[in-house]
Parts: C-alpha cells; structure tokens; sequence
C-alpha cells in the first residue's frame, strides 16, 4: 500500500510546482507536462513515487517564466474575452479571470460556461489545453466537497492553456454522416512526402488542412454514436495508429489517444448537449493527427506489432515500467491506456503502453521533449 494517497499526492506535486510557467525549452515553447504528469502518475498506483517523479521532471528542461497578468478580461463582455483567445501574451489575464470566476462559483459551473466557448479551439498546445484541464477536473472530483485552493488554480490554469493557446482547425465537424470510425480512418487520404515528415513538413500541412484531399469530408462523415461509445473507437484506433507507425517520431500521435481519454474524464460534469460537439471536434483533432504526421496507413489495422511487442508485461506491471521510466508523455499515455482498457479489453492499448516505453527515450537520458510547437495552427 503506498504511503500518502492519492489526494495529498497530487496536492504535493502542484505545490513543488506552483512556481513553473505554462511551457518550457529554450528556443521553443513545449507545455508544461508537470501537473498532468503527476497526477496521472497517483492515479497509476504510483502515489510514493510522486515527489520524486517531480524532481527528476524540474531538473530535465528549464520552464519558462510565469506569465504576468496586465489587463482585465470581461468574461461577460464578448468583446473583451473573444480577441484575448489564441493570444499566449495574455495568458497571465486569462488565469486571473479563471481564478476569480472559480472564487465566485462551483468548479462545475465554470466548467460548462466556458467549455462551449473554448471547445473550437481544441487544438491548443497540441490539445494540452484540454488534457491539463481534464486531470484538474478529475483532482477536483476526488476531493469531493473540499477542494484546495491550490487545485482550482490548476483548474484555472488548464482552462487559461486552453484558451492563451487557442487554435481553431478550419471547418466545422459534425456526427452526421455514414461511416464508423474504423472506416473513417482507413478512407482518409495520406499524401505522401518523400523523405518522410518532419517538424517543418507537419506544421506546413496544418497550414494547409483544407487543401489536403480528403480532410473536408472527413469532418462529416463519421455515424452518430453515444459519446461514451465513440470515445471507446478513437483510443482504441489511435493505440492501433500509434502501433502502426513506429517510422514516426513518437509522440504527437499519442495524443490521438490522449485527448479523447481527457475528454472522457470530463464529460460527465458536461450538460448532455455538449457531449456530441465535443466528439465531433475530437475527430477533428484525430483527422489532424493522421494527415500531418503519417504519409500512409503503413502498419494500421495488422498484426505487426506483435513482432516488436511479443510478449508484453502484465498490467499491473505497466504502471510501475512508466514511473521508472519517467517520461511524462509515457506516464500520461501509459495511464489513459489503462484506464481505456478496463473500459473495453483491447490488445492494443497495453501493446502500445510498452512501444512507447520502447520507442520514446527515458526522462533522465534527455527524454521530455515533444511534438511540434504548440502554437502550430
């Protein structure tokens, strides 16, 4: 049994790391993975590795200094809050007025203001807005009716990620269409690149989203499915895509499973009517994924990772592989994984929870480092 629970674990971690910025690296802005990354490391059964987890996470990357707060944002005023959406500068004023919204209403409330507002931007730090927000909400939920100061402000601080790096995908999603999301994903065209993607490749066909053959139609073609069910397909799909493609740089397509995982963990503080759009952007998301960073379906939908992942460990091993391992993108994925497979039993997801292990290098050999800037559009 460890020895601090979950709770006082998690409120130990956002205390040693109150003094962080929202991203980190020099020459680049990459989220702060700190708070997410300890909490989903409790959750994992890890609770006593924690503190230590933190430490070693400090030491791997310098982070950037917290932003300043310098105007006020209306958050009853459109004007004033809508121009203030995607600008990084006013992140400082974003967690201002999230710390004074959660200090005059529930968590919950807050929560289903500002999720429809913030929900077209999903995209935001590579979805980290999202996700930061989503291990907050599920703190908070644990701790029942005696939340502590300091994890509303992280609440308050995802919720500001989100909305400092709000990045709208062009198009509109809708679960209106025929296909389910298997054969959504085998439809979508890969234009392939010689040479294979790199950074500057990736960012320019998120530039380029509406022009790439088949991303149009992707946006309506999906059937529409209980949420719940829906988010089941996408991180099953995503662990099949992540195992597909061990040719690619190994940590944005995680967050195809990440993000929907995240989302699960908030829909149910969510009115009902928010629970499709949220999907449907989810999708939006995915689609993003698989035409910036695959050039083909490769390995998708086969067998063929059973070749690098014969034998994997039980699973009541895996948490404990992703503490010592450390890497914060492997300790978020090892636990959504887990989680998504209690859910629905899937070969897939504890295979994938060891590619990463494999694949992604460990925190302390210079681990740490993901995907493409967050503020790529």
């Amino acid at each position: 049994m460890p020895s601090i629970s979950y709770h006082d674990a998690v409120n130990d971690a956002l205390e040693r790391m109150d003094d962080l910025g929202y991203e980190r690296g020099v020459g680049v802005d990459l989220a702060n993975h700190g708070p997410m990354g300890a909490e989903a490391l409790a959750l994992l059964g890890q609770e006593d590795e924690v503190a230590r987890w933190v430490s070693r996470y400090r030491r791997a990357m310098e982070h950037h200094e917290p932003p300043a707060s310098r105007f006020t944002i209306d958050p009853a005023d459109e004007f004033s809050w809508r121009p203030a959406l995607g600008t990084f500068q006013r992140a400082g004023d974003w967690e201002r007025l999230f710390v004074r919204e959660l200090d005059g209403a529930h968590w919950r409330e807050v929560l289903v203001r500002w999720w429809p507002r913030l929900l077209p931007g999903l995209f935001a730090g590579l979805t980290h807005g999202l996700i930061r927000t989503a291990h907050a909400v599920r703190g908070l939920y644990a701790a029942g009716d005696r939340p502590t100061p300091i994890q509303l402000r992280e609440l308050a601080r995802g919720l500001a990620y989100w909305a400092a790096r709000y990045t709208a995908l062009p198009g509109e999603p809708r679960l209106d269409g025929r296909r389910p999301l298997a054969t959504a994903v085998a439809a979508l065209p890969r234009p392939p690149q010689e040479g294979g993607l790199g950074p500057d490749t990736a960012r320019h066909r998120l530039d380029t989203l509406p022009r790439l053959p088949g991303y149009g139609q992707a946006l309506v073609c999906l059937t529409p499915e209980q949420a719940p069910r829906l988010l089941s397909e996408m991180t099953a799909q995503f662990a099949d895509v992540y195992l597909g493609h061990p040719e690619v740089y190994p940590v944005p397509l995680i967050h195809g499973v990440t993000a929907p995982a995240a989302a699960r963990l908030v829909l149910p503080h969510l009115p009902q009517e928010l629970h499709a759009p949220t999907v449907a952007r989810l999708w939006q998301v995915q689609t993003a994924f698989l035409l910036a960073f695959t050039v083909d379906r490769r390995h998708e939908e086969t067998a063929a990772w059973r070749s690098e992942i014969p034998d994997p460990p039980p699973l009541a091993e895996l948490g404990a592989h992703a503490a010592a391992h450390g890497d914060e993108h492997v300790v978020k994925f090892t636990e959504a994984c887990l989680r998504e497979y209690a859910l629905r039993p899937d070969p897939r997801y504890p295979a994938a929870i060891v590619a990463a292990l494999r694949r992604i290098t460990p925190l302390d050999e210079g681990g740490g480092v993901g995907g493409i800037r967050p503020d790529t559009p």
